[in-house]
């Protein structure tokens, strides 16, 4: 895939002459001579990065960089200055502006080079970043398509799991993980018939049996990818109805051969669908919901967890609340 340029604003033309010899071997360019001339070059050639000159008339760089990152369809685009005035005066200036980077005149190839690959690096990251995202996005809501009664479950379910992880000593990318790896946990009722997954009535022994298969479909699915985040969330999709004492399913686990993450989901999964409404139940009371975990301690669920799932209630209700505010009006 062709990259977008790198768009040279500076109203010398000497000094673009200069970027363009240190860059034109590696990355394809384009020029502009001044600030509007620059808002039109974006619009039009939507680069990949924008080095900035500072002095220019009529319309500076921070001016320029501030117009950008005003609007949503600039804003993600990272602007480094490039400039003879290296006060801290200005620095600050141009990052309040939104600048992302800082290069003093007269310019070095070297540190142009090392820069713009950074630069470019941190916007492949975020891109790939964004991608995760809207997997999984797509993901969670496929293993709950046909429940239309779970609202905001998924994501609400995957907030206390990261709050969850935090409680347990999870690093901060570990923690991540989780909360993203969380809503996929039933991205398997993608293949349990609807005459199963929507029957209004108690399932019999057969319908169970079929019901049951979405943990082991779901861990097919998540394990065609190799990276940490679904391998993770297959780890989960698997093992979230395993119970502490070994009543589980599907593989019968107990205590610690249960992977933590999945201990960790099933806390959070219970207490969310306990306190949320569902066409066959009105939301339990927060406090009949958590004296109902403490009394699953050590039977469904892993008696550490729910300690420290009860340690942070405080935490927990915060995040009920601030997804509750998103709820009322939804008819999906």
């Amino acid at each position: 895939m062709k990259q977008a340029p790198i768009l040279c604003v500076d109203d010398d033309p000497s000094n673009l002459a200069i970027l363009r010899q240190i860059l034109r071997y590696d990355h394809a360019l384009v020029f502009a001579t001044g600030g509007a001339e620059a808002l039109a070059a974006v619009a039009k050639h939507h680069p990949s990065l924008i080095l900035l000159d500072v002095d220019m008339p009529e319309m500076d760089g921070f001016e320029a960089c501030r117009r950008l990152k005003r609007d949503r369809l600039t804003e993600h685009i990272p602007v480094i200055f490039v400039t003879s005035r290296s006060d801290e005066a200005h620095e600050t200036a141009g990052f309040d502006a939104g600048g992302a980077d800082y290069i003093t005149k007269p310019i070095s190839a070297a540190i142009v080079r090392a820069r713009v690959r950074l630069h470019l690096s941190l916007v492949a990251a975020k891109a790939l970043e964004d991608t995760y995202r809207e997997a999984v996005h797509m993901l969670g809501e496929a293993g709950h398509y046909n429940d239309n009664d779970t609202g905001l479950h998924i994501w609400r379910m995957a907030s206390y799991s990261r709050a969850l992880a935090e409680a347990s000593g999870w690093h901060g990318e570990r923690c991540q993980l989780i909360e993203m790896a969380a809503p996929m946990h039933d991205t398997g009722k993608i293949g349990i018939p609807d005459a199963v997954l929507k029957k209004p009535d108690k399932l019999n022994v057969e319908e169970w049996d079929i019901m049951k298969r979405h943990s082991r479909i779901g861990h097919d699915i998540l394990t065609k990818a190799r990276s940490p985040l679904f391998r993770l969330a297959a780890e989960i999709a698997l093992q979230h109805h395993e119970r502490w004492d070994g009543g589980g399913y599907p593989q019968g686990l107990a205590g610690d051969a249960i992977v933590e993450a999945a201990r960790i989901v099933a806390v959070a999964d219970v207490f969310d669908a306990l306190t949320m409404k569902r066409p066959y139940k009105e939301a339990w009371p927060v406090e009949r919901a958590l004296d109902t975990i403490a009394q699953s301690a050590g039977t469904h669920l892993d008696p550490r967890l729910v300690a420290r799932f009860l340690s942070i209630t405080p935490r927990i209700l915060e995040i009920k609340a601030r997804w509750d505010e998103t709820e009322p009006g939804r008819t999906s």
